[in-house]
């Protein structure tokens, strides 16, 4: 396995692997605490649209390649995964993870770093954790397809540096790519987390599926019932093709090491 690389294909006809770290909920949140501001990461947490893209973009494979951990975040692809490859992935979801390093690992103190959101959401989240050096930027819609605008936001995230964590919430492909150019740009330290919608579940913009829910893996379908108009398309036409595409990929599951360091699990540091 070429050290770094969350893809590969294979000689002969193309596969695409997926590698995924060995982590829950409750070991990773242990790694991110003991992460520290000398040096920079990013996380990812696939679910099933990230996968697709994963499958049909080298330009997505190589964001992945860049990141320090990858965290599965989805359940349907879990048990398929498990269901076609026998091999058990667990699943920490960049809500869940997002919950909890606010509520058990950030102190009132620490720096953290918010590129996503309203002001509005900004706020309450000062208010809910108590965070006292919340740095927030909210880049406008379509910035990433302008230069200027994609330079502020590098720009504003490098001038908090160090930060404990910096939650990037634009959306997919758009986060990974901020957290990437983070990263090349050698500026910033710390860890940087590609967290989605999770700011809305928060602060009450969206309503998160209840638990048990959740555990039948049908939360795609309670998000679908709150927003059908926005999410049709991605959960009845664009997901099915997952299940084709599980059956036409690898899963490796990387070890998870007691060591918070990126490079301890198989991927380079700054």
């Amino acid at each position: 396995m070429s050290a770094g690389l969350p893809s590969r294909e294979a000689v002969g006809p193309r596969r695409i692997v997926h590698e995924i770290d060995d982590f829950d909920l409750p070991s990773f949140l242990a790694v991110a605490e003991r992460f520290g501001e000398s040096r920079y990461g990013y996380v990812v947490t696939p679910n099933v649209d990230h996968m697709i893209r994963f499958h049909e973009s080298a330009a997505f494979r190589a964001l992945y390649a860049k990141a320090a951990y990858i965290l599965l975040d989805s359940r349907i692809a879990a048990r398929l995964f498990r269901m076609v490859h026998g091999i058990r992935v667990p699943v920490c979801t960049g809500s869940d993870l997002t919950a909890a390093l606010l509520r058990q690992v950030v102190r009132p103190q620490d720096r953290i770093v918010l590129i996503g959101a309203s002001s509005r959401q900004a706020g309450i989240l000062r208010e809910q954790f108590g965070l006292q050096d919340l740095r927030h930027h909210n880049p406008p819609m379509g910035f990433i397809d302008d230069p200027q605008a994609v330079a502020r936001c590098l720009e504003f995230a490098e001038a908090a540096s160090p930060f404990r964590f910096c939650l990037i919430a634009v959306g997919s492909p758009r986060q990974e790519m901020i957290a990437q150019w983070l990263g090349e740009r050698g500026r910033s330290l710390g860890l940087a987390l590609c967290i989605g919608a999770s700011i809305d579940f928060l602060t009450g913009a969206e309503r998160r599926a209840p638990a048990w829910v959740q555990r039948l893996g049908l939360e795609w379908f309670f998000r679908l019932t709150q927003n059908p108009r926005r999410l049709a398309w991605r959960y009845l036409v664009r997901g099915p093709k997952f299940f084709a595409y599980v059956g036409a990929s690898d899963v490796v599951l990387r070890v998870a090491h007691t060591s918070s360091s990126p490079s301890a699990s198989g991927r380079g540091s700054r």
